[in-house]
C-alpha cells in the first residue's frame, strides 16, 4: 500500500468518487501562511484563497475533512493559528486578517463572537489521530476561551446573550432575539466536549466541572426555549419571550444531546416536512413556511449551506437516525454535483476544459448557487472549506458508512444497503486499512487488508451486527455467514 496517497473511496456512483478525488486536487491550492506581522507566519494552514481571512468557522469545519488526507495535509494548523492569537482574557475573535493578524471588525458583531465549537473539533481530531499530547496542549486555550464567554456573555438567567451574527447566519430574520438557541446549544456542546477531553486526560476536575456546566445549561434550554405546541426550540428576546422563527440553528441541539428522544423525534419530523426543512436539497437555513423564506436563498433566508447541513447530519447520528442522515447526505451531494455541471455564472457549459464550480451556498429547491441581495460576491465560488465536508467526510462516514476511532482501535461499518463500496488505503496512524464489499459467486463478501490488529464492527441493514478482531494481513468474510 502507498503510504503517501489519499484514501481511495469505492462507490457505485462514479460521480461521487470523482468529486471526492477532485476535492483532494483542489485542496492543494488552499494553503497559505500569515503575513510577517501576523503571529502565524511560520505555519502553513488551509484557507480559502479568494478571501484573505483566518476564519473560525472555516478552520473548525475544514478540520473534519482534512483529517482524512492520510496526514498529507495538516488538519489542525489553522486551529493552532487561532489559539496563538488568543487574547490574555481568553478571547478568540470570529475572523482575522491573514496579513496582519488583526481581528476583522463587524459592526453587527462588535466583539467578534462566533459559535464556540473548538472542543467539538478537537474531540474529532483526537479520535482520528489518537494524539493525546495535543489534547493536553490545547486544553488551556479551550478553558480560557470558555471562561471569557462565561464572564462576558452569561446572563443572570443562566443563558448566553449574543448578536444574531454570532450564529454564523448574519441576515437570519430573528429580530428581537437576544438569547440565541444555536449559540446556547453550541456553548452546552462546548462544555460537553471539554468534559470529554478531560476524561481523555484522566482529569476528574475538568470532567466534573464542565459536565456540571453542561447539565445546568441543558436544563435552562429545555425549560425556557422548548415550545411543546410547536414541537420546536426557539430563541428568546430580552424579556425571555420566545421568538418564533424556525432556523436550522436549532439543530445544534442534537449535536449537544439536549433534547430527549421524544423531543428529538419532533425536531426530526420538521427536517422531513417539505413545508419546514425537508426541501429537495436539505436543509435550508430558514424554515420554508416563514414569510421571509426565499427559494433563491437570499443569504441565510433559505440557502443551503453545507456546513449547517453537515451539522444536522452529525446530530442525526447522535439519535441513531443513520438511514435518514445518509439519505440527506446523498441528496445534498447530488445537488452539489448537478450545480457543478450546470456551468458557472459566465454561462459556460460543462466541458472537459472547464473547471466545475462548487459554491458556498445552494438553492433549496433547484440546482445552482444561492443568491443574496446586495452581496454580488456571495456565495463564494470554488468554496472548499465547507464543501469538502460533503465530498469527503459525508462521503466516507455517511454515504459509504465507515467510522473510525484510532484510540479505540475500532472501525464501524454501517451498511445501509448491499452495494459495491468501501475504502482503500485509509491511514489509521501507522496502520493502513482497506475495507471493500463486493459480490462473488458465494454471495456478498467483505475484503479487508490491514497492517495491524483492529476491531471491526459491522452492522448490515440494521439486521446483523457483529464485532470481530481483524488480524494483520488480508482476510475476507461472507455477509451471509455473519
Amino acid at each position: 500500500m502507498n503510504k503517501k496517497d489519499f484514501p481511495r473511496v469505492h462507490f457505485y456512483d462514479q460521480d461521487f468518487v470523482e468529486i471526492y478525488d477532485r476535492t483532494w486536487a483542489w485542496v492543494g491550492d488552499c494553503w497559505t501562511s500569515g503575513g510577517a506581522g501576523s503571529g502565524f507566519d511560520k505555519i502553513k494552514f488551509f484557507h480559502y484563497p479568494q478571501k484573505p481571512v483566518l476564519d473560525v468557522m472555516e478552520q473548525v469545519f475544514s478540520s473534519f475533512f482534512l483529517v482524512y488526507s492520510n496526514r498529507i495535509y495538516a488538519a489542525s494548523n489553522g486551529l493552532d493559528a487561532l489559539y496563538g492569537l488568543q487574547e490574555a482574557d481568553g478571547a478568540i475573535r470570529a475572523a482575522y486578517d491573514i496579513e496582519t493578524g488583526k481581528p476583522i471588525p463587524d459592526p453587527d458583531n462588535p466583539d467578534g463572537l462566533i459559535l464556540p465549537i473548538f472542543a467539538w473539533a478537537e474531540y474529532n481530531l483526537y479520535h482520528k489521530t489518537a494524539n493525546k499530547k495535543r489534547v493536553k496542549d490545547v486544553m488551556p486555550a479551550l478553558r480560557k476561551h470558555y471562561k471569557w464567554l462565561e464572564s462576558n456573555y452569561k446572563n443572570a438567567n443562566g443563558l448566553y446573550e449574543a448578536p444574531i451574527a454570532a450564529s454564523g447566519m448574519p441576515n437570519s430574520p430573528r429580530e428581537g432575539a437576544r438569547f440565541l438557541i444555536d449559540f446556547n446549544a453550541a456553548m452546552a456542546m462546548n462544555a460537553l466536549y471539554i468534559s470529554a477531553l478531560g476524561d481523555i486526560l484522566n482529569d476528574k476536575d475538568i470532567s466534573f466541572q464542565f459536565k456540571r456546566d453542561y447539565f445546568s445549561l441543558k436544563t435552562r434550554i429545555n425549560g425556557k426555549m422548548w415550545n411543546a405546541d410547536d414541537g420546536f426550540y426557539y430563541d428568546l428576546d430580552a424579556a425571555e419571550n420566545q421568538v418564533k422563527v424556525k432556523t436550522i440553528g436549532t439543530y445544534w441541539l442534537l449535536l449537544a444531546e439536549i433534547p430527549n428522544e421524544e423531543r428529538a423525534e419532533k425536531l426530526v419530523a420538521k427536517l422531513k416536512d417539505p413545508a419546514c426543512f425537508g426541501t429537495e436539497n436539505p436543509f435550508p437555513t430558514l424554515s420554508a413556511d416563514h414569510p421571509a423564506y426565499d427559494k433563491k436563498g437570499n443569504g441565510y433566508r433559505g440557502s443551503v449551506i453545507t456546513a449547517f447541513s453537515f451539522m444536522v447530519i452529525k446530530g442525526l447520528e447522535k439519535y441513531n437516525f443513520y438511514e435518514f442522515a445518509r439519505d440527506c447526505a446523498i441528496r445534498h451531494l447530488y445537488f452539489i454535483l448537478d450545480s457543478m455541471h450546470a456551468g458557472n455564472e459566465h454561462g459556460e457549459g460543462h466541458q472537459k476544459d472547464h473547471k466545475p464550480v462548487v459554491w458556498g451556498a445552494y438553492q433549496p429547491q433547484a440546482e445552482g448557487k444561492a443568491s443574496w441581495e446586495g452581496h454580488p460576491d456571495w456565495p463564494y465560488p470554488d468554496y472548499l472549506p465547507f464543501n469538502g465536508l460533503a465530498s469527503v467526510t459525508l462521503m466516507i462516514e455517511n454515504i459509504v458508512g465507515l467510522y473510525s476511532s484510532l484510540p479505540r482501535k475500532t472501525v464501524d461499518w454501517i451498511i445501509p444497503n448491499l452495494e459495491i463500496m468501501g475504502i482503500e488505503n485509509l491511514s489509521l496512524k501507522r496502520n493502513m486499512v482497506t475495507i471493500l464489499s463486493s459480490k462473488s459467486g458465494r454471495g456478498w463478501e467483505i475484503h479487508m487488508e490491514s497492517e495491524k490488529l483492529y476491531y471491526f464492527t459491522i452492522n448490515v441493514l440494521n439486521k446483523k451486527k457483529k464485532t470481530l478482531p481483524i488480524p494483520s494481513g488480508k482476510c475476507s468474510m461472507l455477509i451471509d455467514k455473519i
